[in-house]
């Protein structure tokens, strides 16, 4: 009887582990708790696939760890450790906070600016760019409304869409539900 008890106590905590489900996020190499993940998971109604990401918390902008810009979130979270200078895996000698960008980031910029030099730049959340420790020089967001007078785009991991219109940018969430800039 006693090891009965034993045998279903044993499988009750194993079922319980098991509902429970582990998340494996990392963001700038740092594992997120799986709490973390729920709760901006909820707050922001989206999905978080586990994997690996960089996210650049000053300029928000985001990817896979390994590849280019993916979207742009919110700046300023706590979110993983420092950015690595070789998260995007970039071999272009541009440098954006800290980050070597991407061929396919520097691709994109070239549309918008015709020629991006090597060099050290940053970025705000506001899209300002300049060079490290100089004033802002130009703003990418401007730049992208006057190149495409509408544009929209929905990330297939996230289900967040965002995009700009006359003038206008929204960002709409995986239910559809809009935030809307002026």
């Amino acid at each position: 009887m006693k090891s009965c008890i034993l045998l279903i106590v044993a499988f009750l905590v194993t079922s319980a582990s098991y509902g429970q489900s582990k998340r494996s996020v990392f963001i700038n190499r740092e594992k997120i708790s799986s709490e973390t993940v729920k709760a901006l998971e909820s707050s922001y109604n989206i999905s978080i696939l586990d994997g690996r990401y960089w996210y650049d918390r000053y300029s928000g902008l985001w990817g896979m760890e390994g590849g280019p810009t993916v979207g742009v979130v919110m700046p300023g979270l706590q979110l993983g450790g420092d950015l690595p200078v070789d998260a995007a895996n970039g071999n272009t000698g541009v440098f954006l906070n800290g980050l070597e960008l991407h061929a396919q980031d520097v691709r994109n910029l070239t549309m918008w600016l015709g020629v991006v030099n090597p060099g050290r730049y940053w970025m705000d959340a506001s899209g300002n760019v300049g060079y490290e420790g100089g004033p802002a020089q130009l703003n990418l967001w401007q730049l992208s409304q006057r190149s495409q007078q509408s544009s929209f785009y929905r990330n297939s991991y996230t289900g967040i869409g965002g995009g700009s219109s006359g003038g206008t940018s929204y960002v709409i969430g995986k239910d559809f539900s809009v935030i809307v800039d002026h």
